[in-house]
């Protein structure tokens, strides 16, 4: 089975000041190419999940990244490290989704277990880190990220994708 990640960021703004008898600009622009090849080292992955959640109100749906998710051909996957993170909140949810390295049994996503971020409706959270080490996932010790719905009252929903390597 091979494997190949590519993926593009791209940024163009620009800001304009009409003045009296011309308009300056401040042209804007940046791009990322981020690759990830087959294989287990820096620059490199194997493995890929990905999936849509709808978290109660107030709820958490917890991603367990060692032996219990499935990939696209039926396998259990077991992430050694991840390289890639992404999590999409949709536009229509009320509360936001917040990312959390589990407070006993996360991985060091963050600065620290326990620490996250909020996904506000519409927004995107990417981690992305083509190290040889990417983030490391330990079983039992170091292997859950939690998505938590910010409040009650309503749903969210988000997309979730994994990249990571067996090794």
């Amino acid at each position: 089975m091979a494997f190949r990640l590519q993926s593009f960021f791209e940024l163009e703004a620009e800001i304009t000041n009409p003045l009296d008898l011309t308009t300056v600009s401040a042209p804007l622009a940046m791009a990322r190419q981020l690759i990830l090849a087959q294989g287990t080292g820096a620059g490199q992955a194997d493995m890929i999940w990905s999936d849509s959640f709808t978290i109660s109100a107030s709820g958490t749906q917890a991603v367990d990244l060692a032996g219990t998710l499935q990939g696209p051909f039926g396998t259990t996957l077991t992430f050694a490290r991840i390289k890639m993170v992404i999590v999409a909140a949709a536009l229509g949810n009320t509360n936001n989704v917040n990312v959390v390295s589990d407070a006993t049994n996360g991985p060091l996503l963050f600065l620290a277990k326990g620490d996250g971020i909020p996904v506000k409706p519409g927004g995107m959270f990417v981690s992305f880190d083509p190290s040889a080490a990417g983030t490391v996932i330990t079983p039992s010790t170091a292997d859950l990220i939690n998505l938590v719905n910010s409040a009650g009252g309503t749903t969210v929903t988000c997309d979730v994708v994994v990249v990571g390597a067996s090794a």
